[in-house]
Parts: structure tokens; sequence; C-alpha cells
């Protein structure tokens, strides 16, 4: 998809039938009536008029249509408004005492990574949170770039921030904004839009060729003082949420790629006690 188009699309008046919204729904996930109207085990003519409005669709068929086409969870609140029904998922703050038990397994995850660093970030990915092995990396960061919620991603690219820092830039910048396009593309969100547009313009060089083959992984290389640090990174979701915020939230893990990273890593964590 292309981004320019993306963008047009997300800042035009959003469609108030259901049957638009499911229209642009399956047209993003390349699929044709035929193929969603099997997968939902319903009829290519009946998906065809609830498309133009001619037959309404029951609540239960728009969830069934909006999993199969893995329409994320604030999205299919809006295909349940578009259709003429209340909202099925909440969407609660990570302090609500209902996600107590998700909060401490965040804080779990990332306690138990130390001494690696790992954060937890949002779908615009600002930072949630963060173990403590996150802060010495970014010593020197200057605080304004740093303030609450801060923009991982800008924080990555920006000339005061870590770009400079990264050794492989080229590479890094270029594999996360595949990461970001990706998710541009399954969610058409307009802020990821803005920001994928906005991490664009930063003078990031260009890669130079291919990954090589023997890599496994691209991996993040900060110059660290006066040392480089590799790392490799997973990204960690919840299994099966039905609130939005959860849905929303990632987990970001890095392990050293090498042992001197490892080793300066475990020094850094010994020196905080």
């Amino acid at each position: 998809m292309n981004a320019h188009a993306s963008t047009a699309r997300a800042e035009r008046p959003q469609p108030l039938h259901i049957g638009d919204h499911l229209r642009e729904w399956r047209q993003r996930r390349h699929l044709s009536q035929l193929d969603l109207a099997g997968d939902a085990e319903i009829s290519a003519r009946h998906l065809s008029f609830v498309e133009t409005g001619r037959s309404a669709p029951s609540r239960e068929m728009v969830l069934k249509l909006a999993e199969r086409l893995d329409v994320p969870l604030r999205e299919r609140n809006v295909l349940l408004v578009a259709a003429g029904f209340a909202p099925a998922f909440p969407q609660r703050s990570l302090d609500d005492p209902a996600l107590r038990s998700a909060r401490e397994a965040i804080n779990l995850v990332l306690k138990a990574h130390e001494p690696n660093p790992a954060l937890a970030y949002d779908r615009h990915w600002n930072l949630v949170s963060a173990n403590r092995m996150v802060a010495p990396l970014l010593e020197g960061v200057p605080q304004r770039l740093l303030g609450q919620p801060f923009n991982i991603l800008r924080l990555a690219f920006h000339p005061e921030g870590l770009a400079p820092r990264t050794v492989n830039l080229a590479e890094w910048a270029a594999h996360l904004l595949e990461r970001l396009h990706r998710q541009c593309e399954a969610t058409a969100d307009p802020e990821l839009l803005k920001l994928y547009q906005d991490l664009k313009s930063y003078p990031i060089p260009a890669r130079s060729g291919p990954v090589s083959a023997d890599n496994v992984a691209i991996p993040f290389k900060l110059r660290h003082h006066g040392e480089v640090l590799s790392f490799i990174s997973t990204t960690m979701v919840f299994g099966t949420p039905v609130d939005i915020t959860l849905s929303e939230l990632a987990l970001e893990t890095f392990f050293p790629a090498d042992e001197l990273t490892a080793r300066r890593l475990r020094e850094m964590a010994a020196s905080m006690k």
C-alpha cells in the first residue's frame, strides 16, 4: 500500500455505513468477496448485499467478519457502532483494577529480563514502562527528548537522540521503518501514518544493500562509552486480549548479541545494586 495514498485515505471523512467499513477492510486485506464469504461461512451474495447496504448484518456477523479480517479491537467497536450496535470491547487505563493482573505480568517480564534491557510501548510507540537497564543506554540524550511519554521511534531517528550513536543506523532504521509500514497497512491508523512520514524526513542514510545471509537477525548496534554494544530484539504481545489497551500493548526485549555486550550489561546491573 502506498504510504501517500494511505495517508490521504486516512485523512478523508470516514465512511458511516457498515458496508463501507467492511469493504475497505476487505480490500485492505486483499480479499475478494468470495474469499471473505468462504472464511466467514456465508454466501458471497449476502456479503455483497451487506457491503452495498441492501442487507443489515447481525451483531454476531459483524464480529465474525471483523475477526476473519483481523480488524483491531478498537476498529471492531467502530464497525459495531456503524451497524447500530453498542461497542463490545472496553478500553481501560493500565491503572484500572481490572487490569491489575496484566500490569503485574508486564512488570514481571520487564524485571525478569534484567540484566538485559526491556520496555513496553503502546500502539503509537510511546513508552509505557521500562526496566532499569534502559536508562543507562540513554545517558547523554537531552532530557527534552525523554519527556513522558516519549516516542521510541522518534528517539531512535532523532539526530540528538540515538541516531548518531547507532553504528548500523541505515540497516536498523530501515528495519524499524519496515515494521512501522506493516503496522500502518494492518491498522490504517492516521497517527501511525503521520509518524511514518515524519520518520522518513529524518536524515537517515540509505541501506547499502540486502542483509547478509550470515545474519539470523538485524542487530541493534549502539556506541556506548567508547564501545559498541550489540543487541537482538524480540517483540511480545498479549495472546488473547479483549481489552483495547492490552491489544495495543507490545513488549520489546533485547538480548546481547555478543559476549562483550553480555559482560557490560552484567557490570551495569551490578553497579546499580
